[in-house]
């Protein structure tokens, strides 16, 4: 098929998590709600950390900038599907869909090089505390940002450059609630080796770096912990470091999961889902695992509020 048939004027159809007609009053407020929850959520958190000195740290840098880009990867696809819902149309065009799958793996990305960096800041303020201030200071947090920006960047684009060489047939019918990598490589009528093997090339690389990081860090974390005498001072530092281990295994068993089940697993709505796990409710729950377990984000929260 001719790649010149379908940019610009084709059209796909997002089927959705369900196509059930009487389940999309349910599924619209369910989305909104959790959607709603996701940004206040995260945005209580921005603006505690900003509006309090006390929290002007590294720990609370990168956390609120985790916060932004949880709003941001919601964004990318809960608001078309509510759209689509209310409107009871189902058509995204592939300059949309395209766009949508960039910013999604841009976010997505971004979202895994964060957690990696908050972990090798705990690893720092546990393992190294004398030399915490001097290694963690304004200038490496920032650096480090801006290189998980300059990576997401990257990714995404060398992803989304992978779909645009591949053919669809015209009206494609997408059996989930947004344009998944994954299954846009599946559902292309062209050859798809180069595009699987960016795609599984990148996840290694890339996700499976950061999550090797991650581990290594809390094992050392671990040990670090095990070394101290007093009961009362394992408690402070595991607790520093419990919310963010939260996120970590409900993010990445989450994704992992989806994308396992997927690989064995042919039913689309299972996976559409199950897609909601990592996409919608991870982001949602961040908020509720860092400041109900944290004293100084409630502290600041209520002293805003």
């Amino acid at each position: 098929m001719d790649r010149g048939n379908i940019t610009g004027t084709s059209e796909f159809l997002l089927l959705g998590v369900s196509e059930a007609p009487e389940l999309q009053p349910l599924i619209f407020g369910t989305f909104l709600s959790m959607y709603l929850i996701t940004v206040l959520g995260n945005l209580l958190i921005i603006l505690a950390v900003i509006s309090d000195s006390h929290l002007h740290t590294p720990m609370y840098f990168f956390l609120s900038n985790l916060s932004f880009v949880d709003i941001c990867f919601t964004s990318t696809t809960v608001p078309k599907m509510l759209l689509n819902i209310q409107t009871q149309s189902k058509v995204i065009t592939y300059n949309g869909c395209i766009t949508q799958m960039y910013f999604f793996m841009l976010f997505a990305a971004l979202d895994i090089f964060l957690l990696a960096v908050m972990a090798y800041d705990r690893f720092v303020a546990i393992c190294h505390p004398l030399h915490y201030m001097t290694i963690m200071n304004h200038r490496r947090c920032r650096l480090l940002v801006l290189i998980c920006w300059i990576l997401g960047f990257l990714h995404s684009l060398l992803e989304s450059l992978m779909v645009l060489r591949l053919s669809f047939p015209m009206d494609l019918e997408i059996p989930h609630f947004f344009c998944e990598l994954n299954l846009m490589i599946q559902l292309s009528c062209s050859d798809t080796f180069l595009s699987n093997l960016v795609m599984y090339l990148s996840a290694v690389l890339l996700t499976g770096s950061s999550f090797t990081g991650i581990l290594y860090s809390y094992s050392k974390i671990v040990s670090s912990i095990f070394r101290i005498s007093s009961a009362q001072g394992k408690y402070k530092a595991f607790s520093t470091c419990a919310s963010h281990l939260s996120v970590v295994f409900l993010f990445f068993c989450t994704a992992l999961g989806v994308y396992l089940s997927s690989a064995v697993i042919q039913n689309s709505e299972s996976t559409a889902i199950a897609s909601v796990m990592y996409t919608v409710v991870t982001p949602m729950l961040n908020p509720f695992i860092y400041s109900l377990r944290n004293k100084d984000i409630m502290g600041a929260l209520k002293r805003y509020l």
